[in-house]
């Protein structure tokens, strides 16, 4: 990823973006914030929620990444507009 990424959206971490976060130490991330604090050329400090695979937050956390690292999750295009995961929509009428 290339565009500095927003609130709302929804990434992968691993160890592109940095190498704490290699192999099973992966994350899915949903921005909260992005600091506009002065970084190394390329790198980024992002706040925001871990998800577990429910795409429920577990953990709050802050997280100094390469910017080019980044990656968009599954279903992270664009801001969350609701909480939790989308239910199927009941079938009984």
């Amino acid at each position: 990823m290339t565009v500095r990424p927003s609130p709302g959206d929804l990434l992968t971490i691993d160890g592109r973006a940095s190498v704490q976060f290699a192999g099973d130490r992966a994350l899915t991330f949903r921005v909260v914030s992005v600091a506009d604090q002065p970084t190394y050329h390329g790198w980024i400090w992002l706040t925001g929620y871990v998800l577990n695979r429910a795409g429920r937050a577990t953990a709050r956390r802050e997280v100094y990444v390469q910017l080019a690292g980044l990656g968009r999750a599954p279903g992270g295009q664009g801001p969350r507009t609701g909480l939790g995961t989308p239910r199927a929509a009941s079938a009984s009428s």
